[in-house]
Formats: C-alpha cells, sequence, structure tokens
C-alpha cells in the first residue's frame, strides 16, 4: 500500500483546510486508514482513524468536533477536514494504513504498517 498526502499550508487561526490523502495498492475490507500529526520535538500523536470500506469512526480528544475524517473509496482517497484551527494544530500531517480494527480505535503509530511522506499544517494566531 502506498500513500501520498497533500492538502497542508499556512493559515491564520479559525480558518478551515482539508487534507487528501491518496491510496494505492492492494487493500481490502479489513484495512484502516489513520491521521496522526508530528510537531517539532514531539512524539507522533493520534488525531482519527476510519475503516477502509466505512464504519467506525475515533478521534483524538483534541480534535473531536473540529476535525472530521472521511474516505471516497471510488477516487481512492482518505480526507481529514480540518476546521477552527489552532496554533496547537500546527505539525506535519501524516496518514497512515493498517489491517485490522481495535475497540477504541488503533490508536498508536506502532500499530501502523504503511506511512505516506506528510503534508505540513501551520496555524498562525
Amino acid at each position: 500500500v502506498q500513500l501520498q498526502a497533500s492538502g497542508g499550508g499556512l493559515v491564520q487561526a479559525g480558518s478551515s483546510l482539508r487534507l487528501s490523502c491518496v491510496v494505492s495498492g492492494r487493500t481490502n475490507s479489513n484495512y484502516v486508514m489513520g491521521w496522526f500529526r508530528q510537531a517539532p520535538g514531539k512524539e507522533r500523536e493520534f488525531v482519527a482513524a476510519t475503516r477502509w470500506y466505512g464504519g467506525t469512526i475515533a478521534y483524538a480528544d483534541s480534535v473531536k468536533g473540529r476535525f472530521t475524517i472521511s474516505r471516497d473509496n471510488a477516487k481512492n482517497t482518505l480526507y481529514l477536514q480540518m476546521n477552527n484551527l489552532r496554533p496547537e494544530d500546527t505539525a506535519g500531517y501524516y496518514c497512515s494504513s493498517r489491517e485490522g480494527w481495535v475497540a477504541g480505535g488503533p490508536r498508536r503509530s506502532s500499530d501502523y504498517r504503511y506511512w505516506g511522506q506528510g503534508t505540513q499544517v501551520t496555524v498562525s494566531s
């Protein structure tokens, strides 16, 4: 599985961005897609995850109500709609994938096998 993320940029606090991640290669109904982020000097942290063919979704508490993960299987694309952005959302954002859901959603970066190259989101105050 290959993942290609895009859509990052420099925005002001309160703005919105939509990240995209094109998925290529062989997937199946058991696949899970996730978004993680990593700020300089910090560990990579979970943002959101969804089953690739729909169903269960999980969010980090820090983004719940502001971010929405979705997918368009016909376009082989995963999305992360980010609204009401805050300076603390500034980070490199990475899409990822793995096989199998776990209760509460797979939230550790070590749970994921495949990773995209990342796209930078910078939110100014």
